[in-house]
């Protein structure tokens, strides 16, 4: 998980509070794969026991496990700017790739193996309990996605937070989206991950809440229900981190490109900022049901950014472009604030230009007709190759 803020209490302010912007960190969760064949392989097991942790984690990223053994998850500690945090990424998944040549394997950015698949759980007692329990649902679970933690002062804001980014989560699912694959075919999504994801009987959009303790309540009611096992298994979303002051995304796919996954953090971080001055100046959150935000959810994985996605304003279709238009209209005076303005603009034209990791992945195989090739210039985008 994202480790503390830069004042060591994990305390950061925002750029609007006290002239300190917000810390962020992210979690990236990558595939391992034969480099021959293309397929996922379980070597997280091995590639973690060759793995020396730094002497100080804080310092730099880590890997950890994940569910999966076809799979690791690299942790980045928190960042004030985007030219720290992006360093970071791509270290880290260099970080991630060295581990993974050690056991003959290689890391790749994807949201879902594009190759079929049969996963190995992580032999730890909490999974093991997971795998009994929801049977197919968690031993198909592989896909990897990117979690961003973004700093809050406080339970009472992060949780006006929460009420207030909630439509615009799914448009982090269409910028993110690098998933069109699943054992072997196109399955017509641009994220398909967003699909198998929520499966989960704990995962999708919440209500507005209103203060954190309806928040607690609705997390230990449903961990009472004995349907999620614990508080790790409550997928919201987007959720309070459990051990830090820290609001986490949990929406988008791992993304293809490092630059990819730094807008992404800058966007979260001006939902953040925007939303917590909307909740200082008394402005109420949008009373969308969750219902259409699933609906929303749904469209933009279905999608990406080929199509329409829902207008987080009306629920109505509305072209991908000028919603993420809306996105930046919305978060203009934080991004503004952050000094991360101009450069997250120029990051989403590029990632307009060039079109998402699902886009990329679906062109290498029109082009190849190899689902091999696309993995391996996964594995190239990954580490800056490509």
């Amino acid at each position: 998980m994202v480790s503390l803020g830069n004042d060591g209490t994990g305390n950061a302010r925002s750029e609007s509070g006290s002239g300190r912007v917000r810390t962020f960190g992210i979690e990236e969760e990558l595939l391992l794969v034969d480099p021959g064949t293309g397929e996922a392989v379980p070597m997280a097991r091995g590639l973690l026991d060759l793995y020396v942790r730094p002497m100080e984690s804080s310092k730099g990223p880590v890997l950890t496990a994940e569910f999966q053994q076809e799979m690791i998850e690299v942790v980045s500690p928190p960042h004030s700017t985007l030219d720290a945090l992006k360093a970071d990424i791509v270290a880290g998944r260099a970080i991630a790739d060295r581990a993974a040549r050690d056991v003959g394997v290689r890391a790749a950015a994807l949201g879902t193996s594009p190759l079929p698949c049969d996963p190995h759980p992580v032999q730890l007692r909490r999974f093991a309990a997971m795998a009994e329990e929801y049977g197919l649902t968690a031993r198909e679970q592989l896909t990897c996605g990117c979690h961003i933690h973004v700093s809050v002062e406080s339970a009472e804001e992060a949780v006006a937070v929460l009420d207030r980014i909630r439509i615009w989560l799914p448009v982090l699912t269409a910028l993110s989206a690098n998933s069109p694959f699943w054992h072997g075919e196109d399955t017509g999504y641009a994220s398909y991950r967003s699909q198998v994801w929520n499966r989960w009987p704990s995962a999708g959009p919440l209500e507005i809440l209103g203060s954190p303790e309806v928040y607690h309540q609705l997390v230990h009611d449903m961990v009472s229900t004995g349907v999620a096992l614990d508080e790790g298994m409550i997928y919201f979303d987007a959720r309070l981190s459990r051990h830090y002051p820290t609001v986490e995304f949990r929406v988008p796919d791992v993304c293809l490109r490092p630059e990819n996954t730094v807008l992404l953090a800058g966007l979260a971080r001006a939902l953040v900022d925007t939303a917590a001055r909307e909740w200082r100046e008394g402005i109420e959150p949008l009373k969308v049901p969750s219902a259409l935000l699933r609906l929303a959810g749904w469209k933009a994985g279905r999608w990406g950014l080929r199509g329409e996605l829902l207008d987080p304003y009306t629920s109505r279709p509305a072209p991908a472009l000028a919603v993420v238009n809306s996105l930046l209209i919305h978060t203009h005076e934080a991004l503004d604030g952050s000094g991360d303005l101009a450069p997250v603009e120029k990051l989403v034209d590029d990632l307009l230009h060039a079109g998402t990791g699902a886009t990329r992945q679906l062109e290498v195989l029109h082009r190849t007709g190899d689902l091999r090739d696309v993995v391996q210039d996964a594995v190239d985008c990954t580490v800056g190759n490509s």
